[in-house]
């Protein structure tokens, strides 16, 4: 149940359920990222203090199908709540069925919907950040979304980006309709799908949103480039958002979220972690991936991806370097890890951005996507159900 604010500058959001609401609080929210935000990485957040940690996307199809793999991304933690599923989905029918299903077999307590990939896999199908351009089309699916989860008291968020480029943007009307059909909240990554991961985050245009969705009482979230408790403060103080919402800032950095719970609390921000403590969550995020994929193997590959994030701006030797990318298993990587001599956590490359990046670049659509907004595809593209 909601109740005071852990913070002093936000209020806590709320999902609504029929005994009151989920407070989220705080409210920071660990983004969905695909391939980093299985149930052991949410954890690890959690112990620092994220407000809301949300699962890898899933596709609505999957779910239906029972994917081995799409079952276990959806699979909650120890002790995790609410269980938060982010969906995509380019058919109505398909993202009720969905729904349907997850509220039948009670496997979510929470829906995200997943309108701001910009990766080509995703909107050359039209989806992700490509579908609110295609404005019946959001209506429709968002709608058949939250008429079906209100069956099961299921509450339904939204994630998307400014647009698809400079000139087809989409974030005003995709949020106001959002709101009109009665999301909880719309997050706002604030690039284009242009832009994917270059340049600087246009916080403006959360302002902007903040303002066009006020009349609906829709919060807004926040989302690009808080890469510090600073950095989520300064967000919050220039855009009036009620939340915000964390993805490549907590690469390798899963204390960012204490970090901004000091920071909208009027704290001074915890003490930045020497290399000892950060090898201590590397073990520790280990111990997690080993429990989740009950295969050390399987989870030492999937650890390793996460080396440079956690090892970025530290003096390591390259041959070390090497060999934690290369790791198949966890006392190999407490050994190689032994090796390094403490340091101070290098503050200014250990804040700076990380993840994926690159330059503006043509969005991959539908052919002929952009010749009528107001179109719905008459053939949808989400791909029919198998056995049904």
């Amino acid at each position: 149940m909601a109740g005071p604010s852990t913070t002093g500058l936000l209020k806590p959001l709320t999902l609504p359920i029929p005994s009151g609401a989920i407070a989220i609080d705080p409210p920071v929210v660990l983004a969905p990222m695909a391939g980093i935000t299985n149930a052991a990485f949410r954890l690890l957040c959690r112990e620092q203090g994220a407000g809301l940690f949300v699962s890898e996307m899933v596709t609505a199809r999957a779910l239906i199908e029972r994917n081995e793999e799409t079952m276990r991304m959806i699979t909650p933690g120890k002790g995790e709540f609410p269980r938060s599923i982010q969906l995509y989905a380019v058919d109505p029918r398909v993202a009720g069925l969905a729904v349907q299903m997850l509220g039948r077999e009670n496997l979510a307590d929470h829906i995200d919907m997943n309108f701001g990939c910009p990766v080509p896999k995703v909107t050359r199908k039209g989806g992700g950040a490509a579908l609110p351009y295609k404005r019946n089309l959001f209506r429709e699916i968002v709608g058949s979304v939250v008429k079906n989860a209100a069956e099961f008291d299921i509450p339904v968020t939204v994630k998307m980006r400014i647009g698809i480029d400079d000139d087809h943007k989409t974030f005003i009307d995709a949020g106001k309709s959002a709101a009109q059909i009665g999301v909880s909240w719309v997050a706002l990554h604030a690039r284009t799908a242009a832009q994917m991961y270059a340049g600087n985050a246009r916080w403006d245009a959360i302002g902007e949103l903040v303002s066009a969705l006020e009349p609906y009482g829709t919060p807004v979230l926040g989302n690009g480039d808080i890469w510090s408790g600073r950095d989520g403060l300064r967000m919050v103080t220039e855009t009036g958002c009620a939340g915000v919402v964390v993805g490549r800032g907590c690469l390798g950095r899963p204390w960012l979220f204490a970090e901004l719970v000091a920071a909208f609390e009027g704290r001074k921000e915890p003490e930045p972690p020497t290399l000892r403590k950060v090898a201590e969550i590397m073990i520790r995020h280990g111990q997690l991936l080993s429990e989740y994929f009950d295969d050390e193997y399987r989870a030492a590959r999937d650890m390793r991806k996460h080396m440079a994030w956690y090892l970025k701006g530290f003096r390591v030797g390259s041959e070390i370097r090497s060999q934690l990318g290369m790791i198949d298993d966890f006392a190999q990587m407490r050994a190689l890890l032994d090796q390094i001599e403490e340091q101070p956590y290098p503050q200014e490359i250990g804040e700076a951005p990380r993840g994926r990046s690159s330059g503006v670049r043509q969005v991959s659509l539908p052919h002929r996507w952009l010749e009528d907004p107001d179109e719905i595809p008459a053939v949808t593209l989400d791909d029919s159900v198998s056995g049904g």
